[in-house]
């Protein structure tokens, strides 16, 4: 990208139904790649619990892992919209409480955006949020901050009492002024549906691929995890967890065989001769 990507060019986009790519990214090298690799949008999703502070789920994350990891990313991306994922308890329990905590997202770390879940439940403090200045990215359908309430995760939308709710959730939200929305593990027509009926760009996750926008989990993407699990949702595209393995198992070898370090990784008490 030659400049940074903004929200204007994310409505600018919806507008022209071209479809804009958004990933997750945890540290300042993570959102170089994103950012080389042409991806528009970056969420520092508090999906770190899982993919790399070692959390069963995305609940123990707190507010300073999170912004900690918000301000690498924008140190390692310049020109991606840079979306900070709001963690539990960080704006469900008062709303001056909760816009100190998102205006730390943009003061502290530079970030372009915050993200948290959420229905009409969640109105007021959106409303707070836009009208302080505070651009907030929805989400709805599948929340991983509700996984205990929920019983685990599962697709949310087939019923149709559940399916009239998210409608009426997306419509609520896009009217509060919402610029984007995530859907997440909902079927794909009623993701379609969504898409078509508010002024919001959606930003599709198990959702099919009708939604102006998709993200996924850089872990699941590349494969660091070494888990070996894989949602549905994901598609793994390379496998650097048996890249790293096998050249740090490589580096372990030449140690223990005493190949490395050789001459030519070390330094000795005459100085080598310049070339010619």
């Amino acid at each position: 990208m030659e400049q940074k990507f903004t929200l204007r060019h994310l409505r600018e986009m919806k507008a022209r139904g071209e479809k804009a790519v958004m990933l997750t990214a945890f540290d300042a090298a993570t959102a170089r790649w994103a950012q080389e690799a042409g991806v528009q949008m970056i969420l520092v999703g508090d999906s770190m619990g899982n993919t790399v502070l070692g959390y069963p789920n995305t609940l123990p994350v707190t507010l300073e892992e999170s912004l900690s990891h918000t301000a690498a990313v924008r140190r390692g991306s310049d020109k991606c919209l840079v979306v900070g994922d709001m963690p539990f308890m960080t704006y469900q329990l008062d709303i001056h409480e909760a816009v100190r905590n998102a205006g730390r997202y943009l003061k502290e770390c530079g970030a372009d955006a915050v993200k948290l879940e959420g229905g009409r439940t969640m109105l007021p403090l959106i409303r707070r949020l836009v009208e302080v200045g505070i651009p907030v990215m929805g989400h709805i359908g599948l929340l991983p901050q509700s996984v205990l309430k929920d019983g685990g995760y599962r697709i949310h939308g087939r019923a149709e009492e559940e399916r009239k709710a998210l409608l009426e959730d997306a419509a609520a939200l896009d009217e509060a002024g919402v610029f984007a929305l995530v859907l997440e593990g909902i079927p794909r027509e009623l993701a379609e549906e969504i898409t078509a009926s508010v002024r919001a760009s959606t930003v599709g996750i198990g959702a099919g691929a009708g939604t102006d926008a998709q993200v996924q989990v850089l872990a699941d993407l590349l494969g660091y995890g070494g888990d070996g699990y894989l949602p549905r949702h994901a598609k793994r595209y390379a496998s650097v967890h048996d890249i790293a393995v096998q050249a740090i198992r490589e580096y372990a070898s030449e140690v223990r065989s005493g190949t490395f370090p050789d001459q030519a990784h070390s330094v000795s008490m005459t100085p080598a001769k310049p070339a010619k």
